[in-house]
């Protein structure tokens, strides 16, 4: 497999007795599926699909060497000979199409969810309620050798290498780093202790393993917390790992408790491909680079740049299993390109659900979401070309139906449109790329400019009507509300009305918030700019500081700074109240790996946030309002309304009246938050079904 378009990312890379065909790895994705009945099936045809589609190597998610490693109760462990017939089904499915994959093996240490948590030192972690148990140096020993036990069992199982998890702050970081290592013995206190763990277990496991097999060790690059490794300690800990036996150094970014997005959407592309660059002359193995590379053009660009010898691409894979193949035919246009929105992938896995991915639904459910060959041909309407109408329509055609897409806009997507206006969601510009071609390759015949009426589509005739007329925003009963001031948030995203300096928003959910990032951005929403995104969370790649956070202020940083004083490229900032009705945390409902990041820029931002709100009227002054019995105006020049929306079911109703039964998805069938995961999934699965 090589083409021209990407020289290096189509570059064979030989590992000892394996030679890898190109340099993409999938990187490693816990799916839920390791514990769920019938799991090994399903992760079969999982791995199956993107082996078929050419990644070189593939990484599973996490296993656990032990039972007090595991991250929540139950979770998978490789311990016995029915795990590895398991596990055989998996590496079988791999091996029938030609792809290697190596098995992951990951001790939770301190952020195990779970009453038997154990680690370095018994300091509890700021994401765990957890206290662990610090851990005896006979306990270590023995977690040693259950990593060996667990690598070995592996490899009776089919698997071509492990990968030993040496970052994200779990128990192998935790014991590199010296504000979770406190031990004065043997394994801690100086580097040479601290390191003394991983070190023993890439030894011993080559030693048992011979030297065939693949150890990848996925070494933490860049902590992100304070109290973390030093540029110098990476250095000489990927040093020491090759001496020991790694034939691969993958690169980890940030700890789960860090206080730094690393790979949500508002990350630029490639934003820390820099770190893994920094070891590039430093060990003789080769490097693998990650985090927000999510294009073949991303890709190639690094490795083009000296910052790596390969790639690794976790939840790409997830949106699209067919990225390799895709890039190698010359046709990344045809990519269905992840978003980092970490909705149906981190947020289900964090929330104990199975993980698949919001623009692509079958990701995980491959063996229950089968998108095959009509039995027979149908003429079918799809209304609206919002995410799910688009998600319908192109699956229905995909499957051999006659599809006619109507909407009444002159362009496709819907409130995707409606999205790209919000700084950090620039990515759905993709997703409209993506479902542009395919509605040509499907061919599903598309009427733009065109309301679909109740008439036209039943003297048409069509087999099958599917509506995806999305929501209208719903108003509701304050006094006041026809007061000019007062406007919706679609009145405010898409640019028809001049917002004042002094805002109300009403309403916390998603919408709400993205109004309020809206509103308070400063300057030009640039999502290449990795100098900008660096300074403003305080990462100085120059600074020697343990962890690498910058010590400075993080106000110093102009990008997204509302509080400074405006400048020719920065409006001048708005005061802004966000409110809602219910009491507790703004944004509870927010996603759970994402959320963090939204209240914390708005809160930098100077935005107000008021839960537990009474909506008393709009007056000449501004919202009044009553919060706990007492009451006070907010004094606002302008007034969003993000409280809910209604399903549009209009046309819903003029079909019935003719005796037409229409399907309603996405937002037309319910309109709780704009919810493009639910609309993608809802569309694919009807389409399937039709």
């Amino acid at each position: 497999m090589s083409t021209p378009t990407y020289p290096h990312l189509f570059s064979p890379l030989e590992l000892g007795s394996v030679t890898l065909p190109n340099r993409i790895i999938m990187g490693s994705m816990h799916l839920g599926l390791e514990e769920a009945p019938g799991g090994a099936e399903r992760l079969a045809a999982f791995y199956r699909e993107r082996a078929a589609g050419g990644a070189a190597l593939i990484i599973t998610g996490g296993i656990s060497p032990n039972p007090e490693g595991r991250l929540t109760p139950g979770a998978a462990l490789l311990d016995s000979p029915a795990a590895v017939a398991h596990h055989r089904i998996i590496t079988d499915a791999v091996h029938d199409e030609g792809g290697r994959i190596a098995l992951q093996i990951l001790h939770a240490g301190r952020y195990a969810a779970h009453p038997e948590a154990v680690a370095p030192s018994p300091i509890q972690a700021p994401i765990s309620p957890i206290t662990p148990r610090e851990l005896s140096a006979a306990e270590i020993e023995r977690t040693i050798a259950d990593f060996v036990r667990t690598a070995r069992l592996a490899q009776e199982a089919g698997y071509d290498g492990v990968e030993i998890m040496g970052s994200e702050g779990y128990l192998i970081n935790q014991f590199i780093a010296e504000r979770t290592n406190q031990r004065t013995d043997a394994w801690g206190g100086s580097f040479d202790n601290r390191v003394r763990l991983p070190l023993e277990i890439i030894r011993q496991t080559r030693e048992e393993l011979g030297t065939d097999f693949i150890i990848v060790y996925r070494l933490s690059m860049l902590d992100l917390v304070p109290g973390g490794s030093t540029p110098e300690e990476v250095a000489e800990l990927a040093r020491r790992a090759e001496a020991a036996g790694a034939t691969l150094l993958n690169t980890g970014i940030g700890w789960h408790e860090a206080r730094v997005p690393t790979i949500a959407s508002s990350v630029p592309r490639g934003a820390f491909t820099w770190v893994t660059r920094r070891l590039m002359g430093k060990v003789s193995i080769p490097l693998v680079t990650t985090n927000r590379v999510n294009t073949p053009e991303a890709a190639e660009r690094a490795l083009a740049e000296g910052d790596a010898d390969l790639v690794s691409l976790a939840r790409p894979f997830l949106a699209d299993p067919e990225f390799v193949a895709k890039a190698a035919a010359g046709t990344p246009e045809r990519i269905n390109t992840c978003i980092g929105c970490n909705q149906a992938c981190l947020d289900h896995t964090f929330s104990g659900k199975l993980a698949s991915c919001l623009v692509n639904p079958r990701a995980g459910a491959e063996t229950v979401l089968r998108i095959t060959r009509a039995p027979g041909r149908r003429r079918i309407a799809v209304v609206g070309s919002g995410p799910a109408g688009l998600a319908c329509a192109t699956t229905a055609a995909e499957r051999g139906h006659d599809v006619t897409l109507f909407d009444a806009a002159e362009r496709i997507g819907g409130q995707l449109n409606v999205a790209l206006q919000v700084p950090g969601k620039s990515e759905f510009r993709e997703t409209l790329r993506y479902f542009t071609v395919r509605i040509a390759e499907t061919g599903v015949r598309l009427k733009l400019g065109s309301p679909a009426t109740a008439e036209m589509l039943a003297a048409a005739g069509f087999d099958e009507v599917v509506l995806a007329t999305g929501v209208l925003p719903r108003t509701p009963d304050i006094p006041g509300l026809a007061d000019p001031r007062v406007v919706t948030y679609l009145d405010v995203l898409r640019d028809r009305v001049p917002v004042g300096d002094r805002v109300a928003i009403l309403g916390a959910g998603g919408i709400g918030f993205d109004v309020a990032e809206f509103l308070t951005h400063g300057g030009d929403d640039d999502p290449s700019d990795v100098a900008g995104f660096l300074a403003h969370w305080g990462i100085d790649r120059e600074s020697t500081a343990p962890g690498g956070i910058d010590p400075a202020p993080r106000e110093r940083a102009a990008r997204g700074n509302m509080t400074a004083a405006p400048t020719a490229q920065q409006p001048r900032p708005r005061t802004v109240t966000m409110l809602q009705r219910k009491p507790g945390k703004l944004g509870a409902g927010l996603g759970k790996t994402t959320g963090w990041i939204h209240r914390g820029e708005l809160a930098r931002r100077g935005v107000e946030m008021v839960p537990g709100a009474s909506y008393l009227g709009v007056t000449d002054a501004g919202l009044r309002i009553a919060v706990d019995g007492a009451e006070r105006t907010i004094p606002a020049d302008t007034i969003v309304l993000c409280t809910g929306q209604e399903p549009e079911r209009s046309l819903h109703a003029e079909l019935a009246q003719r005796g037409i039964t229409a399907h309603l998805i996405g937002g037309a069938d319910i309109a709780a938050e704009l919810d493009a995961k639910r609309a993608i999934d809802q569309g694919t699965r009807l389409a399937a079904s039709l």
